[in-house]
């Protein structure tokens, strides 16, 4: 039986996560009418690229430098990447609204995303100022080079800089701060449902039923044993589909949620659950766990910790949160929901 003090070791600093790179699902634009060289009108045979080549040489030759950057609002969560020395990174995802960056370094790597202003406002996010509609990214193949460093990351012909910062840790009343109870009700009847039970609440991609991990979370839950929730967390890491798999999000809304709320355990908790994650889940989820164990959490979960404690409204920041992605809000917000109730357990007992 695995317990927290079988795994030990601080939570890292959040710059520097390292998992296997998942597979691309981006391509490269078609290939235009190639121009007829002088060497085809005057019929000398000419031998096209394939596009095999055509992607190998995109991933070798490197970033074009844009002459103006474009400003950007920047997590101070990867600041040290920033302002740090050039550093050659590659492509590790390509979207409308994000492209994410693996930055190698000398203490292994770590995940940088650039974002649209209407895309989750991740930790570990670089923000425009436009939306993805306005088709800011340019869709760029998985493996393409790009650079991280000296100020600005270049992706292709972008060039970004940080034009203001931002703190992805919320600055709450205290270290062990008091949620209204009226809130927390308010959070687990929109996550949950009207007259729900929390044991028939489900996740896309995750097993259900008794014998689910869901339901032994919800267990350990019950017992304040986060032995046994670290248990849980050895069939949560890596189950589901997408970059971030539902069970990680779970775990990172449990393990930001522990340390934001101050439970005793939270620190150890955190870096069990991330030392599980080697190996078993994708690049940026894992990178997304490293920041949760720092309390570093996206701008929909932080809002929803200020509603919580009285500073903001909770209703509409609770429902941004739900809203983001096809289940990562939702998972996310089940984990907080694990971590109130435990931080409760653990303060009563």
């Amino acid at each position: 039986m695995r317990t927290l003090d079988d795994i030990s070791g601080a939570a890292p600093s959040p710059t520097h996560a390292t998992s296997p790179s998942p597979a691309s699902t981006s391509s490269l634009p078609p290939r235009a009418t190639p121009v007829h060289s002088r060497a085809a009108r005057a019929g000398v045979p000419t031998i096209p690229i394939p596009r095999a080549e055509a992607q190998a040489t995109a991933r070798t030759a490197r970033p074009a430098r844009a002459a103006t950057p474009v400003p950007a609002s920047a997590s101070t969560g990867i600041a040290e990447l920033l302002r740090g020395p050039v550093r050659q990174a590659r492509v590790l995802m390509s979207v409308p609204a994000a492209v994410y960056l693996v930055v190698p370094h000398e203490r292994g790597s770590a995940v940088v995303g650039v974002l649209t202003s209407d895309a989750a406002r991740l930790p570990l996010g670089c923000v425009l100022f436009r939306p993805s509609n306005g088709r800011p990214l340019v869709a760029l193949p998985s493996g393409a080079p790009a650079e991280v460093g000296g100020g600005r990351i270049v992706v292709g012909d972008l060039a970004v800089s940080a034009a203001a910062w931002w703190n992805p840790r919320p600055r709450l009343p205290s270290l062990r701060p008091a949620l209204l109870p009226e809130g927390v009700r308010q959070l687990r009847t929109t996550l949950y449902g009207e007259g729900v039970p929390h044991s028939a609440f489900t996740l896309p991609g995750l097993p259900t039923g008794p014998g689910g991990p869901l339901a032994a979370l919800r267990g350990a839950v019950r017992r304040a044993d986060l032995d046994a929730a670290l248990r849980t967390a050895t069939r949560l890491i890596g189950l589901g589909p997408g970059l971030t798999p539902a069970g990680d999000d779970v775990m990172a809304g449990t393990i930001a949620g522990l340390v934001l709320l101050g439970h005793p355990a939270a620190e150890r908790f955190a870096a069990a659950v991330y030392s599980l994650a080697a190996g078993r889940t994708t690049e940026l989820s894992r990178a997304l766990l490293r920041h949760a164990a720092c309390g570093q959490v996206s701008g929909e979960y932080a809002a929803v910790l200020h509603g919580l404690v009285g500073e903001r409204p909770l209703a509409p920041a609770v429902d941004r949160l739900l809203a983001t992605g096809s289940t990562s809000g939702r998972a996310m917000a089940l984990g907080l929901s694990t971590a109130i109730d435990l931080v409760d357990r653990t303060t009563r007992e």
